[in-house]
């Protein structure tokens, strides 16, 4: 699958531009983080074009299908399937929302990297100049250990990082901020 058919589902289907954003939060934390695993030789499904795919795509339908969770997922299924997607971009896409057993790495790492990137979001936006620039990985863990901030990203689901993994949650951080930071103005911090 090309990334162009990626934003093609994603132009279908989104319409919020803070979800355009998450979305490609996502994908620069996905790639990174094939790249942190590559260099590992750790890597075990999918191609690093897969994994930013997954990351783009995997709230892709969020609003078509009214933030309902139990039909999270569905519409981009079908639509990945339409262009003949493999079947481990579609697991992880599906794993992400609890819809299919995260088997991959490339499963595994969507699951936490989304929580992970809306935490980060939240955290430059309390800032005064509501920018990712300036924002440290010590900062977004320091948030991430007061419950009532960002209360929406589940901390639990953050730090499978380090269990499923194999990753601290401080290096976890440090990759998915510093891949946020290099799209900073795509992503409008």
């Amino acid at each position: 699958m090309e990334r162009e058919e990626a934003v093609k589902i994603v132009n279908d289907l989104v319409e919020s531009k803070n979800i355009r954003y998450h979305c490609l939060a996502a994908e620069a934390a996905m790639i990174a983080l094939y790249g942190h695993f590559e260099k590992q030789g750790k890597v075990d499904a999918g191609t690093r074009q897969d994994w930013g795919i997954v990351g783009l795509l995997h709230d892709a339908d969020y609003e078509v299908t009214n933030k309902s969770l139990e039909l999270h997922t569905q519409e981009t299924t079908k639509k990945l399937k339409e262009v003949g997607a493999p079947k481990e971009i579609i697991d992880a896409v599906r794993g992400h929302a609890d819809k299919e057993s995260r088997e991959t790495l490339m499963a595994k790492a969507i699951y936490a990297a989304d929580e992970m990137t809306g935490l980060i979001v939240a955290a430059a936006l309390v800032r005064p100049d509501k920018k990712l620039e300036g924002l440290t990985a010590e900062s977004v863990l320091k948030r991430f250990k007061e419950p009532a901030f960002a209360r929406s990203a589940n901390r639990e689901q953050i730090k499978t990082c380090e269990n499923e993994l194999g990753i601290s949650l401080p290096e976890f951080t440090e990759v998915i901020l510093n891949s946020m930071k290099e799209i900073s103005k795509e992503i409008g911090l």
